[in-house]
C-alpha cells in the first residue's frame, strides 16, 4: 500500500535521487507528501535537488523534514 511519507534514515545517499524521484511520481495521487531526510544537509540537499530537477514544490516543515507540495 502506497503511502504518502518516505522516511530516508538509513538510506544511502547514492540511491536517494532514485528514492525519491520514484516516490514523488508514484504517489502523486497523494499530495502532499512528506519526505523526512533527518539531520544530514546532504540528505538534505539531495531532496531538494531532487524536487527542483522534477520541478516540484517544497516546504520546509522543520529542519529535516520536506514537504512536496505540487509536482
Amino acid at each position: 500500500m502506497a503511502t504518502n511519507k518516505l522516511d530516508l534514515h538509513g538510506v544511502k545517499h547514492e540511491d536517494v535521487d532514485r528514492l525519491v524521484e520514484n516516490f514523488i511520481y508514484m504517489n502523486q495521487d497523494k499530495i502532499p507528501l512528506t519526505i523526512v531526510c533527518g539531520n544530514s544537509e546532504k540528505m538534505i540537499q539531495l531532496v531538494y535537488n531532487v524536487c527542483q530537477r522534477i520541478k516540484c514544490q517544497t516546504s520546509a516543515w522543520q529542519y529535516g523534514v520536506i514537504k512536496v507540495l505540487n509536482i
